[in-house]
């Protein structure tokens, strides 16, 4: 079910698909990804990855026998969207969950995987990142018709926000850096992200969705008017948003 089918260059009017479930969610995305790597024929293919609970079930899919022996994992890249300045061990780390869940049951390259370095100094940190992005990326300047990412997967979080790229934030303001850093409220861990700039260069952005508490939330970053962090995401691409059937409000 969608409640837009056409496709769109912003999340207000990206296409949307619910589905029944977690599990028909993760299916559907490694689909996805497995069409858009093979449509890429031998190109190396980047993918920045998103934390928190909602996309495990994509990674265990993809780290599972259906899908592992499948795909090229040499020349799959793996960015982080963002992450918690916590150590790789911490239960707080995206890049640890990520490890567990998919890293630790397939046969990728080292140097294809990419964790946002932990420095005490965030901002020294983010520039490591930014470097890294730009040594794959083959420039230090992003350029129309050449996406520094095939796919961006992002989660939404009941205050709006998306990556880190959180409300009330001097990141949200970044036009330039493609990596930065912020200190979200209330919240124990400063965090590093990529800003707009840096995800509007890909092909595809997928917003994944799960769960009540979302419903609210979704429905409001897609109003014309929204100045949630995620309702101003763009890209020269695609924006897709894959929901489940409880946060479609179903």
């Amino acid at each position: 079910m969608t409640d837009n089918m056409e496709k769109g260059h912003n999340a207000k009017t990206g296409y949307v698909l619910v589905l029944p479930d977690a599990n028909a969610q993760a299916n559907y995305l490694a689909d996805i990804i497995l069409h858009q790597i093979e449509e890429k024929k031998d190109a190396v293919f980047r993918i920045a990855l998103s934390g928190g609970s909602t996309p495990k079930k994509l990674y265990e899919l993809l780290g599972g026998e259906t899908y592992s022996h499948r795909l090229p994992w040499e020349r799959l890249h793996l960015f982080f969207g963002d992450e918690r300045m916590v150590p790789y061990t911490d239960e707080a780390s995206n890049f640890r969950m990520v490890t567990e869940t998919l890293l630790n049951h397939v046969n990728i390259p080292f140097r294809n995987v990419h964790p946002m370095p932990i420095l005490e100094d965030v901002e020294k940190a983010a520039r490591l990142y930014e470097e890294n992005l730009q040594h794959e990326y083959g420039s230090r300047v992003l350029k129309n018709g050449e996406p520094l990412f095939d796919i961006v997967l992002l989660g939404l979080g009941t205050d709006g926000h998306t990556a880190s790229l959180f409300p009330d934030t001097a990141v949200l303001e970044e036009k330039q850096k493609w990596v930065s850093w912020c200190q979200p409220k209330d919240a124990p861990h400063r965090r590093m992200t990529l800003t707009y700039p840096a995800i509007a260069s890909s092909r595809l952005v997928i917003f994944v969705v799960s769960g009540e508490n979302k419903v609210k939330i979704f429905r409001e970053v897609r109003e014309e008017n929204a100045i949630y962090p995620s309702s101003k995401i763009e890209t020269e691409g695609e924006v897709h948003w894959i929901l489940d059937k409880a946060a479609g409000g179903e």
